[in-house]
């Protein structure tokens, strides 16, 4: 069954060669495999019977092992071809199990809904709070203003940052201005159901990006040559080259 985009074949650059040196399958298969798990509502297991199908053998064990070695090269590739965002900005947080707790999502969007930055803390608390905000400010630059929920620590980050700069950011605090980005979490939630919890914290950090970065590509948020529009698929493979 032929595929509807095939990941590039050109030369790979020596960040992403030097990953795939241990990797012992072909690179098409690898690329597919990994943009699937994040793409869509699929287990490692389902991929391993997917592929199964198409006469290509692989343990689930071993897709997930693509998995945790390539999406932090595909997000970091993302980052430098992101598109600029707006300058008001809707922050919350949302519930992620990993080894039977909940841990912390924090996303920010803009009023577009393009995503912004997003980032996974063990609490929530002041402290995370400002430290995902410090992310995303050096990432994407100061906003004009910031809508939180009625979370005093989001609040206290927020003032503690402004503190340090010539104009502060103005914090407005409304839930019904933030439905925006509650809205946006069901997307990450989504794919993220199938895989009933994540196993250690590192695991669950790079698979969320990964699965973040997906979300972008598909928000239209990559950058990509003039005259040219490329399918998510596409974007995605683009990544590696």
């Amino acid at each position: 069954m032929k595929c509807a985009a095939k990941p590039p074949r050109k030369p790979l650059p020596a960040g992403i060669a030097k990953v795939l040196k241990r990797l012992h399958y072909p690179l098409g298969v690898m690329l597919q495999c990994v943009r699937w798990y994040v793409a869509y509502s699929l287990s490692s297991r389902d991929l391993e019977e997917m592929m199964a199908e198409r006469g290509v053998a692989v343990d689930h064990s071993t897709i997930h092992r693509w998995v945790i070695k390539l999406l932090p090269v595909f997000e970091k590739a993302m980052r430098g071809r992101l598109r600029p965002v707006g300058d008001s900005w809707r922050m919350d947080e949302t519930y992620i199990r990993v080894r039977g707790q909940w841990k912390y999502l924090y996303r920010a969007v803009d009023k577009a809904g393009h995503t912004i930055d997003f980032l996974l803390c063990a609490r929530r608390d002041t402290a995370a709070a400002r430290r995902f905000f410090e992310k995303a400010l050096a990432g994407r630059g100061t906003p004009k203003t910031v809508t939180v929920d009625k979370s005093g620590a989001n609040r206290a980050a927020l003032q503690a940052l402004g503190a340090q700069r010539e104009i502060p950011v103005e914090i407005r605090q409304n839930k019904y201005l933030n439905n925006l980005v509650e809205q946006d979490h069901r997307a990450i939630k989504r794919r993220v159901r199938p895989m009933l919890g994540f196993q250690n914290f590192r695991c669950a950090r790079i698979v969320l990006g990964g699965i973040e970065t997906m979300h972008m590509i598909r928000k239209g948020q990559m950058l990509a040559p003039k005259g040219r529009r490329a399918s998510p698929a596409e974007q995605f493979y683009a990544l590696a080259a």
